[in-house]
């Protein structure tokens, strides 16, 4: 039975898919205020991967609506489906894509089937869900039962095509996911924040979330806290950061040594990230001097990668060329050269290594200077693959710093994460361009990649200028750290 357009706030796929990932991000869809809400690039990076996808399914235009599937077209977007779930619920959907088959449906002798492009290596129950509810909508619309959905996942020639049988055990599950849907809905409040909040920086509500959370000392504010270790310190009564921070040691340590040696060793260290956090002021860890690479160094090369780990290309490398003043103190890192190398594929990996061994060898005393391990791996792989020998790879070894784990084994710091914003912005560095992360420099790459006009079917120079802004402004931040860290280590307290 149909549901008109016109009944009251119906549950929607897109709630459904909210609701499956975080039961709080569904009911700030349906109640949050919407002002809120930040624009986030990740969910434009799912729509182009999809339109990738479908591309390859098919060459031919996608006509739009409910009028395209009574003409028979091929392929078909843009149609709303509404019908009665469990209990009388309202439901609509909105399928990615329609394809047309084999069947007799009440518009002709062929039927459709829904289609979804997978996100990641493998299908999660939201996608299974959602598509079995677009199936579900789909027959009754057509008159005609859809038993299986396509899945799509990659482009081109290597693109995966699976069938998911849309049976009764997903159409269970659907029934019992709505209704629990409906349930969250209509609480007068939203639902906790969830144990696990590392992956909240793909949502919306982030910046809400992130609030809530550092108000009521949620666990999950604390560095090296994550879902099973709150429950564990909260199974030991330590509900907040403030419990932890003031929790014992020696007693932590042996309640937690029954679910592992390795909870044991922590359990210190957990306690005293707590305590700087909650003061507010870092913690030396180590009395070595953090970088003694760079006290005689004539200059560094702060070095930065943008990637698309979909398609595991490491698109831009860029540098900071950093030297001495001379008076032996470090020249404005605002004026510093900036070298960006572009790793376009059409010009092969042989040329990329070519041109990134010929800038390090122009300054063969500097080290190089990056924040966490995908740069030095990144390298060293590529040298590897392109004949380096084990005395340059090992020279290069020599050359990389990792400021990332150099802050891990020297200091504590009162962050909630150590990555580079949140170490970074705490020293008061700011990003030239606001709101701008890897996930939007890698919607402006392919924007760049696959826009029209400019030199050779290129897009407009314009993204490509806000990728170096901000790779070039992720070297700074890098740099805004390791200066800290210099600062820090002309102490008096430091070990000779």
């Amino acid at each position: 039975m149909a549901v008109s357009p016109l009944a009251p706030s119906p549950l929607t796929d897109r709630l459904l898919g909210s609701w499956l990932r975080c039961k709080r991000r569904a009911w700030l869809d349906r109640h949050g205020d919407p002002s809120e809400r930040i624009w986030s690039a990740h969910r434009s990076l799912q729509l182009d991967g999809q339109r990738r996808s479908f591309s390859s399914l098919s060459p031919e235009r996608p006509r739009h609506g409910l009028a395209a599937c009574e003409a028979g077209a091929a392929a078909v977007v843009g149609v709303r489906l509404f019908g009665v779930g469990p209990a009388g619920l309202a439901v609509e959907a909105h399928p990615a894509l329609l394809v047309r088959g084999a069947g007799q449906s009440r518009w002709g002798a062929f039927a459709y089937q829904p289609v979804l492009a997978r996100q990641g290596y493998r299908l999660s129950r939201e996608p299974r869900l959602s598509l079995t509810l677009w199936g579900r909508l789909l027959g009754e619309a057509q008159q005609a039962p859809v038993s299986h959905g396509l899945v799509l996942a990659g482009v081109g020639a290597g693109q995966q095509r699976e069938s998911l049988a849309l049976g009764s055990s997903l159409q269970h599950q659907l029934d019992e996911s709505l209704q629990r849907l409906a349930g969250d809905l209509e609480r007068s409040s939203p639902p906790p924040l969830v144990n696990d909040r590392k992956k909240c920086v793909l949502c919306s509500w982030r910046s809400l979330c992130d609030r809530e959370a550092a108000a009521e000392g949620h666990l999950s504010e604390v560095s090296g806290i994550g879902g099973k270790r709150r429950e564990l310190l909260q199974q030991l009564g330590l509900q907040r950061l403030g419990d932890l921070a003031a929790a014992d040691p020696q007693q932590l340590a042996d309640a937690l040594a029954v679910h592992g040696e390795q909870l044991r060793e922590v359990a210190s260290e957990l306690i005293t990230q707590a305590q700087v956090q909650q003061g507010g002021q870092p913690l030396r860890r180590d009395r070595r001097p953090a970088l003694p690479e760079l006290a005689q160094a004539p200059g560094v090369l702060i070095y930065d990668i943008e990637s698309d780990p979909d398609a595991r290309d490491d698109f831009l490398h860029g540098f900071l060329r950093l030297g001495r003043d001379g008076a032996g103190g470090w020249l404005d890192p605002n004026e510093a050269p900036y070298h960006p190398l572009l790793a376009l594929q059409e010009q092969g990996e042989a040329r990329l290594w070519q041109r990134l061994s010929q800038l390090l060898a122009k300054w063969p005393d500097w080290p190089v200077l990056h924040y966490g391990e995908t740069e030095s791996l990144a390298l060293l792989r590529l040298a590897q693959r392109q004949g380096a020998s084990e005395l340059e790879l090992e020279a290069l070894r020599r050359r990389l710093i990792d400021l990332h784990q150099r802050i891990r084994r020297c200091w504590w710091l009162p962050v909630s994460s150590y990555g580079l914003k949140a170490v970074a912005s705490w020293r008061g560095f700011r990003w030239s361009q606001k709101g701008v992360d890897g996930a939007r420099a890698l919607l402006w790459w392919r924007q760049w990649r696959l826009g029209f006009g400019g030199a050779h079917g290129r897009g407009s120079r314009h993204s490509l200028r806000r990728i170096f802004a901000y790779n070039r402004d992720d070297c700074l931040a890098t740099w805004a750290a390791a200066r800290w860290l210099l600062d820090e280590d002309q102490g008096p307290d430091l070990a000779p």
